[in-house]
């Protein structure tokens, strides 16, 4: 059946209020078949139906236009980073990431005010298709960069800066969006380890094409989450400003207290019994650690009770457990659960509400152990806070960082001049 009039109407409402098909259907609360009947031709929606969207739609531009700036969620994961700027009063409005998992568990919790892009690289070799932004979020991974010298590369004819040094690279994606856009501000969240990286190499290379190519103010800190939350977790932040100003990490508020497990753990007898290691599973743990121990090794597992503080949760925390382990009474240890977990990473929605966990106990390991501390994050966003009302308190200074002077041309890409 040909779309009529009503379908096509319905489809142009349903992109402007960015939804995807499953998110108007939760929206209207109907089945998804119906959403596509609708867009067909087949099934006329009904007025209230177009009612609710066209509210949806209003509802969303009247948010943005009363947020303090606006900002776009890179490698996004499950929105830990997210939650720190809408804390303070910032807009979404775009998020990237590829995890189908991950995509379900922050759209769960984030609603659906636009669609989640797929793979960056789409969007990093045409950049037009993001949407202007003030402030722009990123938690790439770290991946090994192919540096070779400059006096090399000028020997042989060939140019170099960081479409050479960080091709192929997620990094290199971030520095393609970053400058097209000429964002005011950015922020990036990766592991403790990537000063080390290489030998220092790739930090040097990240620090390089941020301060000397795209010309950015750049600091950076390790942030350690412990004043935050009962686990020991350090994640370092780098932050740009288009313009020079008077951030400084020094300045960052950190809480006197330092919470303990028992500040987050279930009382044992409210926890399923299938989070109990099983005899064989703890038997095999115990034998590993004593086998390592006789060499003198410290491998193997780490248990905890509700006054210590627990290692940092990784992603393989679904294999075992045998990181973090709970001591239980007149028992075999167990794993954390995963709303533990959610609260060992800080993990709640602005409004105070629990956040969701839609996805199988499996997924949910793997994202928060793979997540930021999300107090941490609020406290960094809160001390850039005025930093980035600065620099954009004006129109002109969001014109101006938003659109780059003349620019210079560098094997095919365009970048700002200084």
């Amino acid at each position: 059946m040909a779309p009529s009039h009503h379908s096509a109407e319905f489809i142009r409402l349903r992109l402007k209020a960015g939804l995807s098909r499953p998110e108007a259907a939760n929206l209207l609360g109907v089945a998804e078949r119906t959403i596509a009947r609708y867009e067909s031709g087949e099934s006329r929606p009904s007025p209230i139906a177009i009612k609710w969207i066209q509210e949806h739609i209003e509802k969303a531009r009247k948010a943005e236009n009363s947020s303090a700036f606006t900002f776009i969620d890179l490698f996004a994961g499950i929105g830990g980073l997210r939650l720190g700027f809408d804390a303070i009063g910032g807009k979404c409005v775009f998020t990237s990431e590829w995890d189908k998992y991950c995509q379900k568990t922050y759209r769960e919790n984030f609603g659906s005010g636009h669609e989640i892009a797929g793979d960056i690289r789409e969007y990093s070799a045409n950049p037009s298709l993001i949407p202007k932004h003030d402030v722009l979020v990123a938690g790439f991974p770290c991946q090994p960069f192919s540096i070779a010298g400059v006096s090399k590369k000028n020997a042989l004819g060939r140019p170099h800066g960081f479409l050479c040094d960080t091709q192929g690279t997620l990094f290199f994606d971030v520095a393609q969006i970053i400058a097209h856009h000429r964002p005011p501000v950015f922020i990036l969240e990766n592991v403790k380890n990537l000063q080390r990286h290489d030998k220092g190499t790739t930090f040097a290379t990240i620090l390089h094409v941020l301060r000397e190519e795209l010309g950015y103010e750049v600091h950076h800190q390790v942030v350690d989450s412990r004043p935050w939350v009962p686990q020991r977790r350090e994640r370092i932040f780098i932050v740009g400003f288009r313009r020079p100003g008077k951030f400084n990490f020094g300045d960052l508020t950190v809480p006197a207290t330092r919470p303990k497990l028992n500040s987050i753990l279930e009382p044992h007898e409210n926890v399923d019994p299938k989070y109990t290691l099983t005899e064989h599973l703890w038997n095999y743990l115990q034998a590993y650690k004593k086998k390592h121990a006789a060499k003198g090794n410290g491998f193997g597992y780490s248990l905890f009770g509700p006054n210590d503080v627990a290692r940092t949760l990784s992603a393989r925390y679904f294999k075992d457990g045998s990181e973090v382990l709970i001591a239980q009474p007149q028992k075999r240890p167990r794993r954390l659960t995963p709303r533990e977990c959610a609260r060992l990473m800080g993990f709640e929605r602005n409004d105070g509400s629990e956040f969701s966990i839609p996805v199988s106990d499996t997924q949910a390991y793997r994202q928060f152990g793979n997540a930021v501390v999300v107090p941490a994050v609020k406290a960094v966003a809160q001390l850039m806070k005025p930093h980035i009302l600065e620099a954009i308190k004006t129109p002109s200074a969001r014109i101006r960082a938003a659109q780059p002077p003349l620019p210079f041309i560098e094997s095919g890409l365009i970048f700002a001049d200084g």
